[in-house]
C-alpha cells in the first residue's frame, strides 16, 4: 500500500483542488511574501508585509506602501 503524499506547502489548504499549475504559483509568490525583503530606504533586509501594499522596515522604522505581494528590487 502506498503512503499518503505529503500536502505542497502553504497551497496544502486546498487539497485536490484547482490543479498543480495554480498551487505552484500560489506558492510561489506566498513564500516571497513573507520573508523579510531589502527596505529601499535604508538597504538592509528588515521589511516585513503588513497588509495589502503596506510595508514595515524594522530596522529603521519606516512604514511606506509599494507592491502587494513583494518588493521589486
Amino acid at each position: 500500500m502506498p503512503s499518503k503524499s505529503k500536502k505542497t506547502k502553504s497551497a496544502g489548504r486546498f487539497g485536490a483542488r484547482y490543479g498543480r499549475a495554480v498551487k505552484v504559483k500560489l506558492v510561489n509568490i506566498e513564500s516571497k511574501q513573507r520573508k523579510k525583503q531589502k527596505c529601499p530606504y535604508c538597504g538592509k533586509i528588515g521589511v516585513k508585509r503588513l497588509s495589502k501594499g503596506i510595508w514595515k522596515c524594522s530596522k529603521c522604522d519606516k512604514k511606506f506602501a509599494s507592491d502587494v505581494y513583494y518588493l521589486n528590487e
